[in-house]
C-alpha cells in the first residue's frame, strides 16, 4: 500500500513539473515576443511588444518568495543558519542578473534557443567552482560537461538567419551568455552559502528572492518602468491574465519541484526537469512555429545526452556509496 502511495506522488509531481514548467515556458515566450494590440504605429508596424523585462522578473520573484513563505509557514526549519545576509544578497544579485539576461535574450531568440542555451548552465559552474572555489572534477564530468558545450555551439550556430538580423541574433545570444555566467557565480555562492549555514531549500529560496524583490522594487522605482508597466496593462489589459497564469504555473512548478525533492531526492528530480526541458521545445516549436533544422536538433540531443549521462552515472556512483 505504501508503495503506491508513493508511485502515486511520483506521478503527481512528475506531470506538474511537466505541464506546469512547460505551460510557464510557453507564456513567458507569448508574454516576450508577442504582440497586444491591434493599434498601427507610426513605422507601419501593428501593436506593441511587452519591454518591461524588470518588472516581470519582479513579479516572478514576489511569487516565489510568497511560496517561500507558504512553504516555511507548514514545515519547521532549524534556527541556526549563520550565514552572513550579504552571501544571500549576492547570491540574489547574480540570479537576478541572470534571470533578467535571460528574458531579455527573448525579445531577440526564441525560446528553444534559450532554452537549449540554459541547459549549459553546468559550464560556468564548473569553471567558476574550479577558479574560485578551487574544486576538483572526475575526468567524466569534463567529457560530460563537453558534449553540452559541443551541443550548444551547434544549437546556436544558425544556418538560416533569414528571419532575423545577424545584429539582433548576436545581441540575444550575448545576453544569454552573460546569463550563464551570472549562474556560475550564483552556484559558487550558493555553494559558499551551503557550506557555511547549511540552510534547507526553501529558506534558501526564501532569503534569495526576497533581495531578488527588494533589488528590483528599487530599480523599477528609479528608472519609472513600473509608470510604463501600468500604462501598458491598463491599455492592453489581457497581459494581466499572462501575468496571472505565469505566477500561477511558476509557483506550482516550484511546489511540485519540492515535493519530488522531498519525498524522492534531488536525482529523480532532475531527470524530470531535463524531460520538461526536451518536452518544452517541443511545445515552443509546435505552438510557436519555431522551427529548428537538422543541424539545431542534433545539438539539442547531444545537450541533453551530456546532461542525462551526467546524472545516471551520478546516481550509480552514490547507489555503490562512493
Amino acid at each position: 500500500m505504501h508503495s503506491e502511495v508513493m508511485r502515486s506522488r511520483f506521478i503527481i509531481s512528475a506531470l506538474g513539473i511537466l505541464i506546469c514548467h512547460s505551460y510557464f515556458g510557453i507564456i513567458q515566450e507569448r508574454i516576450t515576443r508577442g504582440i497586444y494590440g491591434s493599434d498601427v504605429n507610426e513605422d507601419g508596424t501593428i501593436g506593441e511588444r511587452f519591454t518591461c523585462t524588470l518588472t516581470l522578473v519582479a513579479i516572478e520573484c514576489l511569487c516565489n518568495l510568497i511560496f517561500a513563505k507558504v512553504i516555511l509557514t507548514k514545515q519547521t526549519q532549524p534556527s541556526d543558519d549563520k550565514t552572513p545576509r550579504y552571501y544571500y544578497a549576492l547570491a540574489a544579485l547574480s540570479n537576478l542578473l541572470s534571470m533578467v539576461s535571460s528574458n531579455m535574450a527573448l525579445r531577440w531568440i526564441s525560446y528553444p534557443t534559450q532554452l537549449i542555451a540554459k541547459s549549459a548552465k553546468p559550464i560556468p559552474v564548473m569553471i567558476l567552482g574550479v577558479l574560485i572555489g578551487r574544486k576538483s572534477y572526475p575526468l567524466r564530468k569534463y567529457f560530460h560537461t563537453l558534449l553540452i558545450v559541443i551541443g550548444v555551439t551547434i544549437f546556436m550556430y544558425k544556418v538560416d538567419e533569414s528571419q532575423e538580423s545577424s545584429e539582433s541574433t548576436t545581441l540575444g545570444q550575448v545576453l544569454i551568455l552573460f546569463s550563464l555566467f551570472m549562474n556560475g557565480i550564483t552556484g559558487v555562492v550558493q555553494d559558499r552559502i551551503t557550506s557555511i549555514g547549511k540552510p534547507s531549500p526553501q529558506l534558501m529560496m526564501m532569503w534569495v528572492n526576497t533581495w531578488c524583490t527588494i533589488i528590483l522594487t528599487i530599480v523599477i522605482t528609479i528608472t519609472g518602468e513600473w509608470i510604463h508597466f501600468l500604462k501598458f496593462t491598463s491599455s492592453h489589459p489581457e497581459i494581466i491574465k499572462d501575468l496571472l497564469l505565469i505566477s500561477t504555473t511558476g509557483a506550482f512548478g516550484q511546489f511540485f519541484i519540492f515535493t519530488m525533492i522531498s519525498n524522492f531526492g534531488s536525482l529523480p528530480c532532475s531527470i524530470v526537469t531535463t524531460v520538461r526541458k526536451f518536452f518544452a521545445v517541443l511545445f515552443s516549436v509546435m505552438v510557436f512555429g519555431n522551427s529548428l533544422s537538422r543541424l539545431q536538433w542534433f545539438g539539442a540531443i547531444l545537450v541533453f545526452a551530456g546532461l542525462f549521462a551526467d546524472m545516471f552515472v551520478k546516481g550509480r556512483r552514490k547507489s555503490k556509496g562512493e
